[in-house]
Formats: C-alpha cells, structure tokens, sequence
C-alpha cells in the first residue's frame, strides 16, 4: 500500500539537494520566507497572477521549480486549517504534472496563530489527498503509473512516525470507502481488513456465518436478508481489536458499512442510487483509526471496533416497513422505512459493545457513519457529532470538535433533546421504538438527532445514562456531509474522516 512518504527537515537550508520542487504555501500577501522572496517578488513584475493563483515558476532551488500555492488570507474569524490543506494539495498536484518526484513543502505566515498548530502536518495531509488514486485504478493500471510522487518533505519540526502513522490510516479509509461495490462486498472488504492488519498488533475476527449472525446480529440480519440469494454478497461483521500494554481507556466503535444502498423495499429512485458504494464509509472510517492505531501502539489506550457490514439489496426477501424485529437488546423495533437501514446494524453492533464495555477499562462508544442526508444538509461539509448525557459529562464532544479544527477534519456539535426520543417512541404496545419516519430525512425536522435517540434505545444504551448506576459515555458520529469531497457521492473523493480527528484526540502526544 504505497502513498508519499514523508522526510521532515529543519529548515529549507538544511534539505538536501534530492528535492526536485519546491511547494511554498501561505498567504503571499504576508511577508515571505527570505529564501524565496526575490524569486515571487521578480516574477509578480511581469505576472500579476503570481501570489493569486498557483503557478509554477522557474527558480534557483531545488529542481528549479517553484510552485507558489496561495491559501488567501489565514487571519479572519472564519479562517481555517483547511485552507493550508487545500493549497499544498494543488501545489502537489502541479508537481506531479510537472514531473517531481519528490517535492519539499514549506508553510509559512502560521507561526503565531493557534489555529495552525498543526499546519506543516495538514500541509502533507492535504498533499497526499490530492494524490491519492483509487483502489480499482492502482490495481488496473499500476501504483507505479499513478502515483508518481514517492516521497514528500516538509520544513518544520514533526515526528515522521506520526504523520506515516495518520496518513496509513487515512489510506485505508479512502481505498474501503470509494472502492465499487462487487469489488468491496462484505466478503472482499473483511480480506482487505485481514491484509491490513496482518502482522500487526490488532486482532481480527471475521464473523460469517449465517446462523450465528441470525442469532446474534438480528437487525442487521434483517437489512441482509435480500442479499442472501447471492452468496458473494453475505453480510459478515469483523471485529478489530487492539489491547494497549497499560490501558486506562477503551475507545469502542460501531461502524455502518452498508457496501451498496438500494433503499431496499422503500427503494432509491430519481438517480439517488448512484454513489450508494460510498454508504460503508462509516465502518471505512472506523477502520482507518485502527490502521493508525496499530501503527503508534499506544500504551494506554485500548480500542475495540465492530465493523457492519451488509449490501442493502431489492428482492422477494427484502425486510419491509411495518416489520417488528426483535434486537440483540431485546427491544422490539417497528421498521419504518427500510431506507433507514444503517441503524439498524448500528443498534445490533453497539449494543454488543455495551455489553463487553464492562470488561475494559473507561469505555467510549461510538457509532460512526454516513447515516442521514439530514446531517449533510444541515452541518454542510463538517461532521456531526451527537453525544448522550455521559459523554458530554466528561467533554467528549468538545475533545473531538478541538482535534478537528487545530487537524483540519472539523466537526459541529448538535445536541440529543426529548423531543428525539418522542420521536421514536412506540405508538402500541406491539413495539417498543420506531426506527424512522417514511420520508426522507433531509426534510424531516431533527433528522439526524433522532436517530442518536433509536441507536440508545435499540441498543440499550438509554439505560445507561447519567441517572444510571453505570452511565457509559456515548457518541453518535454522522459523516453523511463530510466523507465525501464536495458532497459528490458518484465521484467525490473520499476525506478519510473522521481518521485525523480521533488520532489528533486520543494518540497524538
């Protein structure tokens, strides 16, 4: 699994003469690095683009390219990170066209804002999104071919370790997200997983047997009932676990990897279809975290994940609305919209997680996907984060919304209110919750609150609130407006959310 390595060097003056490209990013209208100042200043005489527009100027450094990549201003109320990611990406880009092989970033005019504490790293972040290729084309057309640059620098003081340690699992959420569905169905996305995280210290336990999953997995049995007819569709659920040496907390994940999305019975129509290969992102996600957990073997912090994963597929077998299944917790759930199916798996995978929670040490839960058009449309590209009454208690939300913005992988908070768990309230004795509406949710008010509120009901979390004797701290994480570039479902590419967000919260020192 190839991608940019990095070499970090002290300064520009120090890097050795390897470098083919120099990428320098920043606000042009700021003071510039002394280095490299004649040269942008010479070339804005006779170009008024330059400090604009990203170029590629010819110039006394390394390879004799210098790639001016502009962020704008950094220094107004709403400026982020992000700009610094977006620069060095189209700075990378136009070094690959122009063939380097391997550029040198530097980033400057950040030194004294906290927002970009963590620039020179977003820098290479950014760098390698741009780059990346997907999975069917490196494996059609070669790694070699497509992804020509091999290494990266980049000016400043970071630890290689760490930067390789995030963008791994970065890798590995982009390829298990963006790649087709027959290519990643359930079976094939538990092999990459098995590959990934061979000879590492995260153990992987692939459930596939129907039986068991009948009987263990009954709601998420339910969304695969349909694709039981094609046995290279079987659902499977893996389990990834890493047990730290002196663990003082376990992070625990439930991760929604709904390969293809039909709708089921309530099935997509009008194009909505397409992209639905982008609906495992969730579990694409929670995956990553743990290839970059596995990467920095942390001391103290354990995590256990359960990875869903089902093709939501149209049949004479679909489940329906109006059905009562009986979850792992015993709740009875009336089907309101088989569209709505990724909690459904969701319920099923937390509420085995809350009953191992008391085996570890701190518990965290949280559930990760692209659940609700609702999310996209009301948070635009950041993800939503809706914790429950002990998370928030302990600040959970507020860990994960300061890793976001200092990482560039932003989060918004929305808040879990009781007019949600009205919502999904039973409406006769046959059931005990609803879960959803039948209309989209997008146009559905608090949609996607609501369904934090089914996900702590069917999975018995609601038990274990602050008023319990044992409240276990939990989170719901909706991706739905930022797992994708530019909300293109079809053919954005993946972010990789929310990898650098937990690794910036819970294994960056």
């Amino acid at each position: 699994m190839a991608f940019p390595t990095v070499e970090v060097v002290e300064s520009y003056s120090t890097a050795h003469e390897d470098y083919d490209a120099v990428i320098l990013v920043g606000d042009f209208a700021q003071q510039l690095p002394a280095e490299f100042a004649d040269y942008v200043e010479r070339a804005q005489q006779f170009d008024q683009r330059v400090g604009k527009h990203p170029l590629l100027l010819t110039a006394d450094v390394f390879g004799g390219r210098l790639i001016t990549a502009p962020t704008g201003p950094l220094t107004r109320d709403y400026d982020d990170v992000r700009s610094i990611a977006d620069a060095a990406g189209v700075g990378a880009r136009i070094a690959q066209q122009a063939g380097a092989k391997m550029p040198l970033l530097v980033v400057f005019g950040t030194a004294d804002d906290a927002r970009y504490g963590q620039a020179e790293a977003v820098a290479y972040w950014g760098a390698c999104q741009a780059l990346y290729e997907p999975l069917e084309a490196r494996e059609a057309l070669g790694e070699e071919e497509l992804e020509t640059i091999r290494s990266i620098g980049v000016v400043g003081t970071l630890d290689n370790e760490w930067l390789t340690a995030v963008e791994s699992g970065k890798r590995v959420a982009r390829d298990l997200c963006g790649t087709e569905p027959e290519r990643m169905a359930p079976p094939k996305f538990a092999e990459y997983l098995q590959q990934t995280f061979a000879h590492t210290p995260v153990k992987v336990t692939v459930i596939d047997d129907i039986q068991q999953l009948q009987h263990e997995y009954p709601l998420l049995m339910s969304v695969a009932r349909a694709s039981l007819k094609v046995e290279r569709h079987w659902p499977v659920v893996v389990r990834l676990e890493y047990n730290a040496p002196a663990a003082e907390q376990t992070l625990m994940f439930a991760g929604k990897g709904i390969v293809y999305d039909t709708g089921g019975a309530d099935m997509k129509t009008g194009g909505h279809m397409a992209g639905m290969s982008r609906d495992k992102g969730g579990a694409a996600g929670v995956a990553g975290f743990m290839k970059t957990l596995a990467e920095m073997r942390p001391d103290t912090v354990s995590a256990v994940a359960e990875l869903g994963l089902v093709r939501n597929s149209i049949g004479s077998d679909a489940f329906v609305a109006d059905e009562i299944i009986t979850a792992h917790s015993g709740v009875r759930v009336r089907i309101g919209n088989t569209d709505a199916e990724g909690r459904l798996l969701l319920a099923d995978l937390l509420s085995h997680l809350r009953v191992q929670a008391g085996n570890y040490p701190r518990p965290q839960l949280f559930s990760v996907a692209t659940l609700t058009g609702h999310a996209a449309l009301a948070k635009g590209p950041y993800t939503a984060l809706v914790p429950n009454g002990a998370a928030v208690a302990q600040g959970l939300h507020d860990k994960l919304w300061q890793a976001g913005e200092v990482y560039g992988d932003p989060t918004e908070v929305s808040w879990s209110r009781r007019e949600d768990f009205s919502f999904v309230a039973p409406r006769t004795k046959s059931d005990d919750v609803l879960s959803s509406n039948n209309g989209p949710s997008a146009t559905t008010r608090r949609g996607h609150q609501f369904p934090m509120a089914f996900l702590a009901i069917a999975s018995g979390l609601d038990q274990h609130g602050n008023d319990s004797d044992h409240p276990l701290p939990y989170m719901h994480v909706d991706i739905a407006g930022s797992g994708v570039e530019n909300g293109d479902w079809q053919h954005g590419k993946p972010t990789a959310t929310p990898v650098t967000c937990f690794a910036g919260a819970y294994l960056h020192k």
